[in-house]
């Protein structure tokens, strides 16, 4: 279990993330941010002239990995709504820039670690609900296991707030190959 802080402060819209995190995490505060500032523009104008700092416990510790991207996206939510998270809700899952939840690994370790720590919730990856097969019973009896889809979904079960899905702008004008 990983436990995430933010504060905010005054400033010049800066980010400080600390707790001994590796890229990949980093990767995950700034889409975090990104997807905040599209989804709650009104309250994320509130950082216009604030810095926040997202701070991971346990900093002599290494972190890495994209897991924790729709919890930091639910502390900064937090953050800027004032509306507190449940002390017994966790989650788990990579987010893409257009608010997408994506599957993680380790799902079945996480889940462990989560009833250990007491949690009664825990939000996954819509696309790790087959990973369930491997978890045992008596984990899975006591917790409440909420897949889910999108950040819009992650709001609704984390601050009780609900967004209408947001709609991909599309540029027929625009073409991008990959190679």
């Amino acid at each position: 279990v990983l436990f995430i802080e933010t504060t905010d402060m005054p400033g010049t819209n800066q980010m400080i993330l600390t707790g001994q995190l590796g890229d990949v995490m980093k990767e995950s505060a700034r889409i975090a941010l990104s997807l905040l500032k599209s989804r709650l523009p009104m309250d994320a104008a509130l950082f216009k002239d604030r810095d926040l700092h997202i701070h991971f416990p346990a900093g002599a510790t290494p972190k890495d990995g994209p897991s924790a991207g729709i919890t930091i996206f639910t502390a900064l939510a937090s953050l800027v709504t004032g509306r507190p998270v449940s002390s017994h809700l966790a989650m788990t899952g990579e987010v893409s820039l257009s608010g997408n939840v994506l599957p993680i690994g380790g799902l079945r370790e996480k889940l462990y670690g989560a009833q250990r720590a007491g949690i009664t919730k825990v939000l996954i990856p819509w696309d790790n609900r087959q990973d369930l097969g491997e978890v045992p019973a008596s984990v899975k009896e006591k917790l409440e296991i909420v897949p889910v889809r999108t950040v819009e979904d992650v709001l609704r079960e984390t601050l009780g707030i609900a967004l209408p899905p947001v709609t991909p702008f599309v540029n027929p004008n625009v073409s991008v190959t990959i190679l």
